[in-house]
């Protein structure tokens, strides 16, 4: 059935960021455009590893994702007198460019500085004195529960409180990216058990399920919110 023009809505877009294999930019790339994720396009992947995997999945979608690449330490080398914070300026110009409804970070391995914010928020031109002409929302996919074990390895540091006896479950958040890590304001939060005598790669195995489907749920509820679709006469 063809959609009448009176059924057509307007397209969103997100720009997703990730440093690996990318199994939670799949779960976004096989939601877009059903009812899980409607009209919504991902516009660029960005990796901070040339050898992502994750990038190999954009490229191999239906259509085709673009991509988009630069390291850290490949971009300092490449630009004497830069810093860490030029670095994370200039990933957010890349971002700004697409003119994104939302940004998702997706298993992205760095920590940014305040400068990736001060461009996505309009704050700090982009390009001359361009600047965005409204900020642009980021969540980040965190596999801890709000408040606890914040930053790097945080299955790795729950397991072992667990085995300790100081706690007795764990969980995902998709949250709002702001200055502090991991300490913006929740979307979703899953709690997700871990049994006894279990094994850590299957607690990692089950809490990675979990975050298929929270970060679809947590991209769609703030796109509805930043950019809900409107019908097209």
């Amino acid at each position: 059935m063809v959609d009448t023009p009176s059924a057509q809505t307007h397209e969103r877009s997100i720009v997703v960021l990730i440093s690996g294999s990318g199994t939670n930019l799949q779960a976004l790339i096989d939601a877009r455009n059903t009812s899980a994720l409607p009209s919504t396009n991902i516009s660029l992947v960005l990796s901070n590893r040339r050898a992502a995997y994750g990038l190999t999945r954009a490229t191999q979608a239906d259509p085709p994702i673009p991509t988009a690449y630069l390291g850290l330490q490949p971009y300092l080398k490449a630009n004497p007198g830069k810093t860490r914070e030029d670095y994370d300026r200039e990933v957010a110009r890349i971002v700004v460019k697409e003119r994104p409804d939302l940004v998702v970070l997706a298993g992205w391995m760095h920590i940014m500085g305040d400068g990736f914010l001060d461009v996505v928020n309009g704050d700090v031109p982009y390009h001359g004195d361009e600047r965005g002409t409204k900020p642009i929302p980021v969540i980040n996919l965190h596999p801890a529960l709000p408040g606890a074990f914040d930053g790097a390895h945080a299955i790795e540091r729950a397991y072992e409180a667990f085995q300790k006896g100081e706690i007795k479950h764990s969980g995902v958040m998709v949250h709002r990216v702001v200055k502090e890590v991991d300490r913006g304001a929740p979307v979703l939060v899953r709690e997700v058990e871990i049994l006894p005598e279990e094994p850590i790669a299957a607690f990692e195995d089950r809490l990675h399920k979990v975050e298929w489907k929270i970060i679809v749920e947590g991209t769609a509820k703030v796109l509805d919110e930043v950019a809900p679709m409107k019908s097209v006469s």
